[in-house]
């Protein structure tokens, strides 16, 4: 949520910010008549409780002076009735204001590219060398700005999905009778796979001072709205029926929610989590995207990186997490991308968002395997974390990012580390201490 204060003081910069985004601005014009609403009405309140100080002042005169009081009291009952059904509507405008209040985006980055479409998201780094067949060359070299490293082949890596299922790694026909599409049932060493991942990325984190904590899997109405933007979030979620509880769909959100209403000492920044959880999703909106195999999936596993933190730090925060992410990549040598994304693909909380994009040479492209968010204070205002500092009570600000989602990275390790005899796959050498093997065949 927005700093309502800073919204009023400096409307403009909100205007810009928003129209950066490709957001509605008529969200912010209807804050101004809520906002403009309830400030009347409170200064009606005001004005009545100023009148009823007067006239109790006048009764206690009258009761001294021996004078009658009732026609006093008459006029006090009435501005109490007049004062109640004030407040009560200054309640309602209030909630409405924030609601709205809630659907204005966060400030965007100066730093942030003011584009639309992912497309035209920005090239930072390429990393690694891709093998990429001939005819997928013009695409790789556009999409790293004429900067990456690759070699060619003559041999297109067979798709995951046929890969696995001829190695008998995923069982997805049956998957489909049982849950329906976009679920899997692993098996056999792939399931060693994702496991190795997992603690490869837990060990990681924990050696550079994050706490691992497995979250609840399941969150209220109030922390996950607080969390995220539930307005344009909730398609994706699946809700439990009859009950106030939502399925996550990443731990970044029960993590945010976790010191929701608490106030921390400024010596206990910054907090870093790694959350692991299963994650859920619908999927709205991705019809027709990868139907088969694991990368689009209802259910997966991932490892979050998630800080809470000063304000005047939590830009180099993000580098941090970014970085960690990156390391965990090179370190399973899986070739990538990194781009600063587009403002109008931001979402309502991010200030600044990268995405890590990994090489698929199967599919010949780039797909996004992590995103490192800095949320400023949007997020922490929506769930009442601050901390305490000499001056006062601010409030912390929130970044959050991948380390490893382990679906879509076992799709690029299938992809990237296949034998051109087809035979299968080799493990990244950092896994094979995890998996106790370093190569998968039928």
């Amino acid at each position: 949520m927005i700093d309502i204060k800073l919204l009023r003081d400096n409307p403009d910069i909100f205007y810009k910010s928003a129209k950066a985004r490709g957001s509605d601005t008529a969200t912010i014009d209807r804050f101004f008549e809520l906002d403009g609403e309830w400030r009347e009405n409170l200064r009606s309140v005001n004005d009545l409780k100023h009148q009823k100080n007067i006239l109790t002042a006048k009764i206690s005169d009258a009761i001294k002076a021996g004078n009658g009081t009732d026609e006093l009291k008459d006029q006090v009952r009435q501005l109490n009735l007049d004062i109640e059904k004030l407040e009560s509507r200054q309640k309602i405008i209030e909630t409405d204001r924030d609601v709205v209040a809630k659907l204005i985006p966060n400030l965007l980055s100066e730093s942030a590219p003011v584009c639309k479409g992912d497309e035209n998201n920005v090239v930072v780094r390429n990393w690694g060398l891709a093998r990429v067949m001939d005819e997928d060359v013009e695409y790789y070299k556009s999409s790293t700005a004429n900067m990456g490293q690759y070699s060619v082949i003559d041999r297109r890596p067979e798709s995951h999905v046929d890969l696995m299922q001829r190695l008998n790694l995923a069982d997805l026909e049956r998957a489909g009778k049982t849950a329906g599409a976009r679920f899997f049932y692993m098996k056999n060493r792939l399931v060693k796979l994702e496991l190795a991942l997992m603690n490869y990325a837990v060990d990681y984190l924990s050696e550079r001072g994050f706490t691992v904590v497995e979250p609840p899997y399941m969150l209220n109405y109030r922390s996950m709205d607080g969390a995220t933007d539930m307005e344009t979030f909730k398609d994706t979620l699946y809700k439990i029926e009859g009950e106030d509880l939502y399925l996550i769909s990443t731990s970044e959100h029960p993590i945010a929610s976790m010191l929701m209403d608490e106030t921390l000492d400024e010596r206990e920044l910054p907090v870093r989590i790694a959350g692991i959880s299963p994650c859920f999703r619908r999927e709205a909106g991705a019809h027709g995207k990868d139907t088969k195999g694991i990368f689009r999936v209802h259910q997966f596993t991932k490892i979050e990186q998630f800080v809470f933190c000063h304000p005047d730090q939590s830009w180099e925060f993000l580098e941090e997490i970014l970085g960690n992410a990156e390391s965990l990549f090179k370190n399973l040598r899986i070739p990538y991308r990194v781009v600063n994304v587009c403002s109008g693909e931001l979402g309502n909380l991010a200030a600044k968002k990268y995405d890590i994009e990994a090489w698929f040479p199967s599919q010949g492209k780039f797909r996004e395997v992590v995103s490192a968010s800095n949320d400023t204070d949007y997020q922490a205002r929506s769930l009442g974390i601050k901390f305490r500092t000499k001056d006062g009570n601010r409030f912390v600000h929130t970044l959050n990012s991948t380390a490893i989602a382990t679906t879509r990275v076992m799709v690029a390790i299938m992809e990237n580390f296949q034998r051109d005899d087809g035979s299968g796959f080799e493990i990244p050498e950092v896994l094979v201490p995890y998996t106790g093997f370093d190569f998968v065949s039928s």
